[in-house]
């Protein structure tokens, strides 16, 4: 709504408003910048004020765990400041195959060993598996 002319309509047209600009102040900013797997997509990055920075990473954050897709590692996505001050995290669970399932009965130590197997090639997954962003999830997080 146009203030100026809400305070014609409220006043019948016999009230006014001045200002003088009194110049610049400054101001605390802060760069946040978000990390996908401890990479940083620069993308995303922005410079907001210094009180505003946790509420930004925690809704920035949470926005790109609903957009994303589950991936067959997990996926961590930081919101951090300051070089690496972590002000908002969020975690996007890996997408799990149960391979315990063909087996029935039998030995313990085989289930713990494919779990375990399981376990080593999923971290070895997230050491090599690269987190890629449709263009159209940029798009929906800087939306809103």
């Amino acid at each position: 709504m146009d203030f100026f002319n809400e305070l014609k309509i409220l006043s019948s047209g016999y009230a006014s408003f001045d200002y003088e600009e009194i110049g610049y102040e400054p101001s605390l900013l802060k760069k946040l910048d978000i990390y996908l797997n401890g990479k940083i997509v620069e993308e995303l990055s922005l410079i907001t004020h210094a009180s505003q920075v946790e509420k930004i990473g925690r809704t920035m954050c949470l926005r790109l765990k609903e957009c994303i897709d589950s991936q067959l590692f997990q996926i961590s996505i930081q919101a951090c400041t300051d070089g690496k001050k972590v002000v908002a995290r969020e975690n996007i669970k890996a997408l799990r195959k149960d391979v315990a399932a063909k087996l029935y009965g039998g030995d313990v130590t085989r289930r713990m060993k494919l779990l375990q197997r399981q376990k080593e090639g999923k971290k070895n997954m997230r050491m090599i598996g690269d987190v890629q962003i449709p263009r159209n999830t940029f798009i929906n997080i800087l939306k809103r």
